[in-house]
């Protein structure tokens, strides 16, 4: 028989498992990024208080989490699949399908709810925006039906900057959108370079990523011509007068660096460069918007 202490301690144990199976569905490592370019627009957009970065993030967080939820249970197929995947908390049926929709679509209301009465209606909306695209738009259709479908999907990943300038300001305004452009054509050339490491497992679940359906060839070609595009992207802020030579120097500096990286990969069939720039393009994107804090506060 098993004693009070030990039963307690597997209850414990059981307790912490679920928890850190909710926990990991709110995708968390891939929200780092996005909550970082919501900090750093809010203090390119303005002066906020430490309790609206707090209350913008929070939301932030809520709605991005529920859109992870959602996408575990509507991808479980796709995850069983796939050996990165297959372990998640849906696909080896730890958490089941009803309830990881029902945990995101509680994580969104809340998320909505709180913007709305906390910082405000526009951000609110935009919120929920980007969690309806996510989830509607690239889930549950791009994904499974276009190799174009994380340059068109992207576009949700690419909210959180428009969140955090309406959080600031109470609107939205040309500004917001450079900075909304910058992470749209940063998401194909930083996600590609993934998809190459992953091909094999994407032909496997049928899924049609770029790699699978055009190659790696044409793959490799398109994030050097992705890259370029956006280093031009990053020149508009600039151009616009958001930001001035401090940041006009970063980016010149950083887009150098990702289209070395990205000529290289061209160049090169190689899975070693295809993870290095991934892995610099996640290290790009936060030192661009680094050096746009930096540019507004000199």
């Amino acid at each position: 028989m098993i004693g009070a202490g030990a039963r307690r301690r597997l209850d414990a144990a059981g307790v912490r498992s679920l928890v850190s199976d909710y926990v990991e569905m709110t995708k968390p490592k891939v929200q780092s990024l996005l909550l970082f370019t919501t900090v750093t627009t809010m203090y390119v957009a303005g002066d906020p208080s430490i309790g609206l970065v707090f209350l913008t993030c929070l939301g932030g967080a809520l709605s991005a989490g529920g859109a992870g939820a959602i996408n575990h249970a509507l991808d479980r197929d796709i995850d069983q699949l796939m050996k990165r995947t297959a372990d998640r908390p849906v696909a080896s049926g730890r958490v089941t399908p009803r309830a990881a929709i029902v945990f995101g679509s509680l994580l969104g209301c809340a998320s909505f709810a709180l913007l709305a009465l906390t910082v405000n209606a526009t951000a609110a909306v935009l919120a929920m925006s980007g969690l309806l695209g996510y989830v509607f738009v690239y889930t549950l259709w791009l994904k499974r039906s276009t190799p174009q479908n994380i340059v068109i999907g992207g576009a949700a990943g690419a909210v959180p900057p428009l969140v955090a300038w309406a959080a600031v300001t109470g609107g939205l305004e040309g500004a917001a959108f450079y900075l909304f452009a910058i992470v749209f054509y940063w998401t194909p050339p930083h996600f590609w370079a993934l998809s190459l490491l992953m091909k094999d497992e994407y032909a496997k679940a049928h899924v049609p990523m770029l790699p699978v359906v055009r190659g790696e060839a044409e793959t490799r070609r398109q994030i050097l011509l992705y890259t370029v595009l956006l280093v031009a992207v990053t020149m508009l802020p600039f151009a616009g007068r958001l930001f001035d030579g401090f940041y006009l120097a970063a980016a010149l500096m950083l887009g150098g660096v990702f289209i070395a990286f990205s000529t290289v990969l061209y160049r090169r069939a190689d899975r070693r460069w295809a993870l290095r720039t991934y892995l610099f393009s996640l290290a790009y994107l936060a030192l661009l918007f680094g050096a746009m804090v930096a540019d507004a506060r000199l």
